[in-house]
């Protein structure tokens, strides 16, 4: 068992890089390549991602596939611990999600525009900040409040769109870590009552409450008083849903605008059915999902929330540090059945063409970010036949993730995109990224996956596999990698059945 004092081996810096940042960039800073990290200890390694400023950049354009092409060619250039700062806001656009297409349906796209790139410069500048306070911005943001019908959502005309998903999604989870409900369909309602007459205005987007349309319990004495969680948990252990003893009136303060604030401190008070905090176990499952691998344990994710004191302080850095230096993070450091998707992780496909591309040094041309090679093709598209689109979310649900990124069309569009990175003549240089001096196949093939950070993830049948692929199965036992056709031939080859593999693939 490893914590924050234990040393970082040369597999572990891999890891850490390739799951905190997208892949390793052949053009790095010193202290973030893999030599920089190894030695140091698990804790210094998270300091040094963590220790960022957040910038403000939102990618913004008259067309929403310049603006998605924008936001892609952000991320190629970031350095050093901006990479994380990029994992995190599209972690958070997952979480908090939204999409364009919703917003453009509900006209004028350049509205829509904007506010797809106010909210993904507020995930940008919130990233590793307060998380309760990302929550009240999110309740009030313009995006959300139209994607989820806030505005919509008034005394006479009630909808619960955004009140249902504030608890299923944002904070609570429908369950907790047991499967047990963690709301009833009245909490949803009373939850949405808070929110009735928020809007905002058409000139200058500023999000107020009018009062005129705003559900008040005098007006509306039928529908009881505005209180959540007053409804007893059949295995709460005798207390009602989220641990409470009573029912939670949200108006202690009047009813007026701090009514959904007065509802989301409820929210993080809330307890689940093992009396553990339900928003700290709820965000810290899927962060580690996310970084990590899915699935982990409840004794897992309670002793990374409480290493982080994160219940009551609700501060980022704590929690992402807590997981940086726990073991789960380094458990696939080194070589594991890759049909274990309970051990691995997918690289979602943003992740796993960025991180090539940023791996092997190659740079998509043009504003449209063309892969020079192939078919010519360029980057969003292979990344949406990946499944995945930036600015456009499925649903309120996010993305798929794991197994759902690995269908059979997914994965031929993963080895279309690097059969084009390799083929990318000219462009693509792989003798400017290893010794191509060496002639013993072995150490070519142990070049191309150390420059690649994947050494530790080929088993040593796989190592020979690629050599015999290198030798013609034997048959030409050394190579002159400066040999043009060799070296057009096999060593772009062999990056293509790397960047192919399992290893390349999964986490």
């Amino acid at each position: 068992m490893g914590d924050q004092n234990t040393l970082l081996t040369e597999d572990d810096a891999r890891q850490l890089i390739r799951r905190l940042g997208f892949g390793i960039p052949v053009k790095e800073s010193k202290k973030f390549r893999v030599s920089g990290l190894t030695g140091l200890t698990r804790g210094a390694a998270a300091d040094l991602f963590l220790n960022f400023r957040p910038k403000g950049f939102k990618p913004k354009s008259n067309e929403i596939e310049k603006a998605i092409n924008k936001w892609y060619k952000y991320i190629l250039k970031r350095k050093k611990n901006l990479a994380l700062q990029e994992k995190l806001v599209i972690f958070f656009h997952d979480h908090f999600a939204t999409n364009f297409s919703t917003l453009d349906a509900q006209g004028p796209a350049d509205v829509a525009r904007r506010k797809m790139a106010e909210q993904n410069k507020m995930f940008r500048k919130n990233c590793i900040g307060n998380f309760k306070t990302l929550v009240k911005l999110v309740n009030v943001n313009l995006a959300m409040m139209d994607f989820l019908d806030t505005v919509l959502n008034t005394k006479d005309e009630p909808n619960e769109n955004y009140g249902r998903e504030l608890q299923e999604l944002f904070t609570l989870g429908a369950t907790d870590l047991n499967g047990e409900p963690n709301y009833t369909e009245d909490d949803v309602g009373q939850v949405s009552r808070a929110f009735t007459g928020w809007n905002h205005e058409a000139k200058d987007g500023s999000q107020h409450l009018r009062a005129a349309e705003h559900d008040t319990t005098a007006e509306f004495p039928a529908r009881g008083p505005k209180v959540i969680f007053g409804t007893a948990h059949p295995v709460g252990g005798g207390h009602n849903y989220g641990g409470f003893a009573g029912p939670q009136s949200f108006i202690v303060g009047g009813e007026a605008e701090n009514e959904i604030d007065e509802v989301t401190e409820i929210l993080f008070q809330h307890l689940d059915t093992d009396g553990e905090n339900t928003v700290a176990r709820h965000l810290t499952f899927k962060l580690v999902e996310y970084f990590c691998h899915a699935s982990p344990s409840k004794a897992t994710v309670d002793a990374i929330v409480a290493e982080a004191g994160f219940v009551g302080s609700w501060e980022m850095v704590p929690l992402l540090r807590s997981i940086i230096v726990h073991d789960i993070m380094y458990e696939t450091a080194v070589p594991a059945p890759f049909g274990a998707l309970t051990k691995k992780s997918v690289r979602w496909p943003v992740d796993y063409t960025i991180g090539t591309l940023r791996s092997v040094g190659l740079k998509p041309k043009g504003g449209e970010l063309q892969i020079p090679g192939g078919n010519f093709r360029n980057l969003g598209e292979f990344v949406a036949e990946m499944g995945q689109v930036l600015l456009e979310p499925p649903s309120v649900f996010g993305w798929n993730w794991e197994e759902s990124w690995i269908s059979s069309a997914g994965l031929l569009a993963r080895f279309e995109f690097v059969r084009d990175v390799v083929a990318s003549r000219g462009k693509f240089k792989p003798e400017k990224l290893i010794n191509t001096d060496l002639t013993d196949p072995g150490d070519i093939v142990d070049a191309v996956t150390d420059q690649l950070g994947l050494t530790s993830q080929f088993t040593a049948t796989q190592r020979t596999t690629l050599i015999d692929y290198l030798t013609d199965e034997g048959t030409n036992p050394t190579l002159d990698l400066n040999d043009f056709d060799t070296r057009n031939r096999k060593l772009h080859g062999l990056y293509g059945l790397v960047l192919q593999s399992a290893a390349a693939v999964l986490h």
